[in-house]
Parts: structure tokens; sequence; C-alpha cells
């Protein structure tokens, strides 16, 4: 194979990479107004509630892929919670924006528990992963416990 043609495949392959890492990445965008910033949360919520659902009967690279969702939905949960977004059917408490730290400690707790999971789950160990999912389950319980309206 000559030089040319080397360098062709490869900077094909290295394009390739791109596109497809455009196509995987994030696509979350901070709401900007506070009827957006609830209906934000409950996707995002929603989403973790149906992720979880069905991530204990997943194995490889599906159950990494559930704990990359669970990790970006709280790693954009913050920015969804705007002060003064209990508007419509928020059953958000004030408590959220009076006990800031100890919400986002919260938050904190689930991430660290998806980007544990998301390890375990690709590395094969499943014991691992189950403990991720119930600390993250946990978490979404704490949560709703302290700032959510009942």
């Amino acid at each position: 194979m000559t030089f040319n043609k080397i360098a062709a495949l490869a900077f094909a392959g290295v394009m390739t990479l791109g596109v497809v890492a455009t196509v995987a990445q994030d696509t979350f965008v901070a709401p900007t107004t506070p009827e957006a910033a609830v209906a934000a949360r409950e996707a995002l919520m929603k989403s973790n509630g149906a992720t979880l659902k069905a991530a204990g009967a997943l194995t490889g690279p599906e159950a990494a892929a559930a704990m990359q969702t669970l990790l970006d939905n709280f790693t954009h949960m913050p920015a969804t919670f705007t002060e003064g977004s209990i508007v419509g059917d928020s059953e958000a408490l004030p408590a959220i924006w009076q006990n800031w730290e100890a919400f986002n400690a919260i938050i904190e707790t689930g991430k660290t528990a998806a980007a544990d999971g998301m390890a375990a789950a690709e590395t094969g160990d499943m014991t691992a992963y189950g403990i991720a999912l119930k600390t993250i389950g946990g978490t979404c319980g704490t949560c709703h416990q302290q700032f959510r309206a009942k």
C-alpha cells in the first residue's frame, strides 16, 4: 500500500470518528425561562425514572450507556433549577434555593454513583453496577423527600 493510500485511509478514519463524536454529543441546552426550566427538569427526571427502571436488566455497553444518560442528567440538573422557576405544575420547594449546597450535594452523589456505575458496567462488574443503581435510586428518594412538594 502506498503512503498516499495509507494517508487517505487514516484521514477518512479520523473524519469518521469526528462525525460519530459529533452525533453522540450531549445536546442539552440550559433553559432560559422559568417555564422552560420546569419542563427541562421534568424531562430529565422522567428520563432518569425510565432509565433506572430498565437499567437493572442491562449489561455491557447498554448498561454503560444507561449510566452515561444518568450522569448527563445529573450534570444538567442544577441548570434546570433556576431561581424563580416555581411556576406552573412545578413541585419544587423553595427549600432548594434556601439549601442550595445540600441540594447540590445530593446531585453530586448521583453524579458520582452514575460515573462509578458506568465504570463498573464497562469492566463487567455487575455487583458494583447494582450498588450504583441502588445509590442513584436512594439519591432520587432523598432529594424528593427534602425538596419536592408532595
